[in-house]
């Protein structure tokens, strides 16, 4: 997760915590809320706006609320929006552009390719509603969450099964 990312959502959750959704939240009231650099964070709900995440109003009384409901912004919207696709690294797809050509290189760019699709999955499986749930100390948000993860089929050729709790166990790729 990159501090962008991070940033990004620890300045939507303060919106969603404080309901955020029609009264507007000035920049500086969320950097102090925080804790965000103020110059940064003005960049990062930039970014965010530009994606439809929040909407800003000008003037005195001005500030930030979210676009949509927080049980419709998922994580992963959100670091997309400031950092853009979800990869574990920027290797490239294997068999392209010479991507094979040396020991090794292939599986391990199936392998990263994998570790980037279980973390999109992931990251899209929490809404802000959830993380709210989270931060205010209800825990079903997090079963729910764990839940609808479940119900997905893991990305990839492999099989892979989840224990109760909702973690991934270890990939199976059939035919090794």
């Amino acid at each position: 997760m990159s501090t962008r990312g991070d940033y990004a959502s620890r300045a939507l959750l303060s919106l969603a915590l404080h309901g955020a959704t029609s009264t507007p939240t000035s920049v500086r009231d969320i950097a102090d809320r925080t804790g965000l650099p103020q110059p940064y964070l003005e960049q990062i709900l930039l970014a965010l706006k530009g994606a439809g995440l929040v909407r800003s109003k000008r003037g005195v009384g001005g500030g930030y609320v979210l676009a949509r409901d927080p049980a419709d912004i998922t994580l992963a919207q959100v670091v997309s929006a400031v950092d853009g696709p979800i990869v574990a690294g920027d290797f490239g797809e294997p068999h392209e552009n010479g991507a094979c050509d040396h020991e090794g290189q292939c599986v391990l760019l199936a392998v990263w390719a994998e570790v980037g699709a279980t973390m999109r999955e992931h990251l899209q499986s929490f809404t802000l509603a959830d993380i709210v749930g989270r931060a205010r100390g209800n825990r079903p948000a997090e079963q729910t969450a764990a839940a609808r993860s479940a119900t997905r089929p893991p990305p990839g050729n492999g099989a892979r099964g989840r224990r109760p709790d909702g973690v991934l166990e270890p990939l199976v790729v059939s035919g090794s």
